[in-house]
């Protein structure tokens, strides 16, 4: 299923729900002093390990939660010097503010909302929650304060993708590294330019953590939500609804997403009563365009043909080609049928197996840099290819890191993206797909692990 989840440290919790195994007091003192000693012995033990394997802590998936916890507090610190040291870039914010100052002001029909950088092109969510934060900003203009609260939001991400990689144990610590404190671009996005992009992921990574726990409903809840922030987060739409036919067939996956429709027509509700067709025309327009002069990976192309919707034909069947082969090929289990994720689980002639993790984390898909970035790692050390050399995976997050600052982008970073981009889709088309025969032993021996 997709991808990221931090799982709660439990100690004792299943002795702790046990019955007593003595029915007077004193026989259940004298059995509480016994155990006494165990939780100091379990955490001596816990730091003989740690001591033991200090060299390898970096190294070892086990020492994941470790070395997240020690970056992430490191992470305040750098997001406070980050805002104070380095000049904010005026950008969107401005333009933010005036838009939802349009609908403090009465006015809710989208096609009058505007900016300084153009009309309002987001869904309803992006209001609501851009109107809080144009109160808490004394109406956008205290910025610093804008700045304090969006990293917050970094922090809250950074925990939500922290517990993903601790759940799932594939990626070697050192690596978290470069997924937070190395990455200028992202400290940017978040605190320096005030982007709603890191808003919908923040939702995004949250739903997705809801599905690594099983809470399915809850989680629909919460994409639906970040979809209403903006649009591009209907890109993990495809995997989404694999995963949820996988789980539960058509029959039981259509509430889950006729909820996910209401909570679009509920939150855009009053745009839609005062002009319908100009709410979503505006929200969910499919039709915009990029400037020449913003493209990161097309630089090496003509400016009318990147403009040509000849070309933006071409890669939307490109996009579409590569995830209907993906399904056919790659998600879907080994013999099974793809018609048959159409069934009822339990009506399924080989019986369905509980999506790990893995799975869900296998089936996401997402372009704009702060959309894809904190999962490079994950599909980088989950790809097929077994020789591709730790260097060689660091190397190449580094090039779509270096790609991704280029400013304007130039003919060799744009071609080096493209480049970094291809190997990691050929590594997940070559990942093998899973019997459920090897599910079942990898289950077996994670169980053991824990």
């Amino acid at each position: 299923m997709a991808c990221h989840i931090l799982v709660s440290l439990t100690v004792g919790v299943e002795e702790l729900l046990q019955p007593p195994h003595c029915s007077s007091l004193s026989a259940k003192m004298a059995g509480s002093r016994k155990r006494s000693p165990a939780g100091p012995s379990k955490l001596s033990a816990s730091l003989s390990a740690i001591w033991t394997d200090k060299h390898l802590i970096l190294f070892k998936a086990e020492y994941t939660f470790l070395v997240a916890a020690v970056l992430w507090v490191l992470e305040i610190g750098i997001n406070v010097w980050v805002i104070q040291k380095v000049a904010y870039t005026e950008i969107d914010w401005k333009a933010y503010m005036d838009e939802v100052e349009g609908v403090i002001n009465g006015t809710y029909d989208y096609t009058q909302l505007k900016g300084d950088t153009g009309p309002l092109v987001y869904p309803a969510g992006f209001v609501y929650i851009f109107t809080a934060l144009y109160y808490i900003t004394d109406h956008g203009l205290n910025i610093r304060l804008g700045q304090y609260v969006f990293a917050g939001f970094y922090l809250i991400t950074l925990l939500l993708v922290f517990r993903i990689y601790h759940r799932t144990k594939k990626v070697p610590p050192y690596v978290f590294f470069f997924v937070c404190c190395a990455s200028y671009r992202i400290h940017s996005i978040f605190v320096l330019r005030l982007f709603n992009d890191p808003v919908a992921m923040m939702l995004l990574f949250g739903a997705i953590n809801l599905f690594l726990d099983a809470r399915w409903t809850l989680g629909c809840a919460l994409y639906s939500l970040a979809v209403s922030v903006k649009m591009n987060v209907m890109l993990f739409a495809p995997g989404l609804l694999f995963l949820l036919l996988s789980e539960f067939g058509l029959i039981k996956t259509l509430p889950k997403l006729i909820l996910c429709a209401v909570i679009q027509l509920f939150l855009g509700l009053p745009f839609l009563l005062v002009n319908p067709v100009g709410y979503v025309s505006r929200a969910f327009d499919l039709g915009r365009q990029f400037l020449f002069k913003w493209t990161v990976n097309w630089r090496f192309l003509p400016e009318e043909i990147f403009l040509s919707r000849y070309f933006h034909l071409a890669l939307l069947f490109a996009h579409l080609t590569t995830l209907i082969s993906f399904a056919l090929k790659r998600w879907k289990r080994s013999g099974s049928s793809i018609c048959a994720l159409l069934k009822d689980p339990s009506e399924r002639k080989e019986m369905a197996q509980k999506l790990t993790a893995d799975h869900i984390l296998s089936h996401f898909s997402h372009f704009f840099y702060v959309w894809y970035f904190h999962t490079l790692p994950y599909l980088l050390w989950s790809g097929g290819v077994k020789k591709l050399a730790h260097l060689l995976r660091v190397l190449i997050l580094g090039l779509i890191e270096l790609a991704w600052n280029t400013y304007p982008s130039t003919t060799y970073s744009s071609v080096s993206l493209h480049v970094c981009h291809l190997i990691i889709l050929l590594c997940l088309w070559l990942n093998p797909t899973p019997t459920p025969q090897a599910l079942q032993i990898e289950s077996q021996n994670k169980a053991k692990r824990h």
